[in-house]
């Protein structure tokens, strides 16, 4: 009886494959990265030692009673009830795991040992995950303080370390555009004018007279409109 463990890492998500022998025969010519798990073993086993050594669970690294199953994974070798994981201690059997600095580890552990977790959720981030100030997040839990609209892929800034949408930093935080009331955010390059206390849109700041554009021009001021100089002059003769 035998059968090969796959190793192979992927989302935290691991392929076990039970094969024949000579699927393991190709797996040791090709020096596959697999865990070769067999009953009927070749040869007179004298060179077997298990890995535990003085922490083998049969008491003696290298005993291997007759019926024993055996676990070779590249050049170490385990009893089949000692390839354990490193962690939780359970055997490994059949089910997948994954080696780690000379350590084997079951899915569940090494997950919640290494994996990458939201900052927001503290649940494992599989795929799609978004980096901010060096935090990961899940696309879905990344997302505006105040509306809770998803921030991925989107404008957004931030403030007290926390991230808005452009929307919401508007309403709540921005400057106020002197013609129109509307919020001036800066955002995605959005130019502005301020004279004195109050700001305007590049586009709102006119002429109140003649409707002039006065961006990048004189002018003058009129109580609370302004006026480009042209105008000025028709209003004093």
């Amino acid at each position: 009886m035998t059968s090969v463990l796959s190793d192979q890492f992927k989302r935290l998500n691991l392929q076990t494959k039970t094969v024949g022998a000579e699927r393991i025969k190709k797996a040791k010519e090709r020096n596959e990265d697999v865990a070769i798990l067999s009953l009927d073993l070749p040869g007179d086993n004298k060179d077997f030692k298990c890995c535990l050594g003085k922490d083998c669970l049969f008491g003696d690294a290298s005993s291997l009673p007759l019926g024993t199953k055996k676990m070779e994974y590249k050049t170490r070798q385990w009893h089949e009830k000692c390839f354990c994981c490193c962690v939780c201690k359970v055997p490994i059997g059949t089910q997948s795991f994954i080696p780690r600095e000379q350590e084997i580890y079951c899915a569940k552990c090494y997950e919640d040992k290494y994996a990458t977790r939201c900052i927001k959720c503290n649940k494992v981030i599989t795929s799609g995950g978004v980096t901010y100030k060096n935090e990961p997040w899940h696309r879905e839990c990344f997302t505006c303080t105040n509306c809770q609209k998803s921030l991925a892929g989107e404008r957004f800034t931030s403030r007290d370390e926390k991230p808005y949408c452009a929307e919401c930093f508007g309403e709540l935080f921005a400057k106020r555009c002197f013609a129109c009331n509307r919020p001036i955010t800066g955002i995605g390059g959005t130019k502005f004018i301020s004279f004195e206390d109050r700001h305007w849109h590049n586009d709102c700041f006119f002429c109140a007279s003649c409707r002039t554009s006065l961006v990048g021009r004189g002018f003058i001021t009129d109580q609370d409109d302004i006026i480009c100089p042209e105008c000025a002059k028709q209003k004093l003769m």
